[in-house]
């Protein structure tokens, strides 16, 4: 267990300054000066205020920020641009919303984030839970498009949707009473009202979310391995407890993994669910009260079959284009499938059971896998007050990636 950790920390470390690339950009000064520049691409899930950069020439690293940059941008990726505008401070939170329905404005100078650019374009903003989107037609001053949620009255919540107005005012072309109705205040939503509105004004738009790095990627695994596990059982009698060690063993397993990759900060964090096959075998002789005239000697026998489903979190740490090393965690429920315990004549229940489950591991060319992953402690026998079991595994799993 301690070398799994050590291994663990080392690929921490390893790959800490390793997972976030400089990458081709520009920005543009406030006289007007563009620069070719590297920019770390942090993959910005809130809106920036400044950013690292480098030169070609250059290993110093140097920062931009939202005072002296009038704009910057990822080649293929973001474009941010700096505008003072109107923004929405309303509390999106059910337990502090307002009675009020109209917005309260403030003003502020923020990096909008291009979503589409045309004759009429497309920005966000986002702040921990402040989401809001901005409207520029003609390369006018960028305005929000407002959307709210209000009390009207205890318990009865109101929506402020004037951005449906606001766009039937100013997108007339090309869109419909319909979809007026229908559109949510949603990047996917607006964003198609924005692009027949170009298309039906003769102009090209630029759709910013198009590259591969944003879309929402779901990967099939398939993950093979070896287990580990070890099983043990204590009985606690009136002044003594027993304890019963059933030892080692090695078995197959298999999982059908389901991944979810994130679609924000470069992604490098995931959501799975990976649904395995364990099976765990032993047999125990057992003598009581050796050496004495109560001397008892009986069989004990476990055949234990689960199916495992852990749910959990995966950060990716990237190496280089082709290499990433991950770390994940999840809370993990193994089903009983049938499973059977004896000692002597007596069978006790085996019951489904939980754990938690961590892991470290590598990937190549998003197609291969390997992890090595600790399971914390699983009780069998948690049905019963007088026995305590201790049921542990640690994998080895390889992994190859249908899609």
């Amino acid at each position: 267990m301690r070398k799994i950790c050590l291994l663990t920390g080392l690929l921490t470390v390893s790959a800490y300054h390793a997972q976030i690339k400089f990458e081709k950009g520009y920005f543009i000064n406030n006289s007007g000066e563009k620069k070719e520049v590297l920019i770390k691409n942090m993959g910005w899930r809130n809106n920036p205020i400044n950013f690292e950069y480098k030169t070609d020439d250059s290993p110093e690293i140097k920062k931009g920020d939202i005072n002296n940059v009038k704009e910057f941008s990822i080649d293929g990726e973001d474009r941010y641009i700096r505008t003072t505008v109107m923004i929405d401070r309303s509390s999106t939170n059910l337990n502090s919303l307002s009675y009020n329905k109209a917005p309260d404005l403030k003003s502020e100078t923020v990096f909008l984030k291009y979503i589409i650019e045309g004759k009429a374009e497309l920005f966000y903003y986002e702040n921990s839970d402040l989401r809001k989107f901005f409207y520029s037609i003609d390369k006018s001053e960028p305005e929000q498009l407002i959307y709210k949620r209000y009390y009207v009255d205890e318990g009865n919540l109101g929506y402020n949707e004037d951005y449906k107005k606001q766009i039937e005012e100013h997108l007339k072309c090309g869109t419909t009473g319909l979809q007026l109705e229908n559109i949510n205040y949603t990047a996917n939503d607006l964003k198609k009202i924005f692009n027949q509105y170009n298309q039906c004004s003769g102009q090209q738009s630029t759709d910013y979310t198009n590259s591969d790095s944003k879309k929402n990627i779901y990967h099939l695994n398939i993950r093979p391995g070896i287990n580990f596990s070890s099983f043990e059982t204590t009985h606690h009698y009136n002044f003594e407890s027993m304890n019963t060690d059933f030892g080692s063993y090695t078995s197959f397993r298999l999982g059908l993994e389901l991944e979810y990759i994130l679609p924000f900060n470069k992604n490098k964090w995931a959501i799975f669910i990976e649904p395995n096959y364990q099976y765990y075998k032993s047999s125990k002789d057992i003598i009581e009260n050796e050496g004495t005239l109560f001397e008892y000697k009986y069989n004990a026998k476990i055949d234990y079959k689960s199916i495992e489903i852990p749910l959990g979190i995966r950060h990716y740490l990237f190496l280089n284009d082709r290499s990433k090393i991950f770390l994940n965690a999840a809370y993990a429920v193994g089903i009983n499938l049938n499973s059977s315990l004896k000692f002597n004549r007596e069978e006790l229940e085996v019951a489904s059971a939980y754990n938690f489950v961590f892991g470290a591991g590598y990937k190549y060319n998003d197609k291969f896998s390997a992890e090595v992953r600790v399971g914390t402690s699983r009780n069998l026998l948690r049905n019963y007050i007088s026995i305590d079991s201790d049921y542990k595994t640690v994998s080895l799993i390889l992994g190859y990636t249908l899609f």
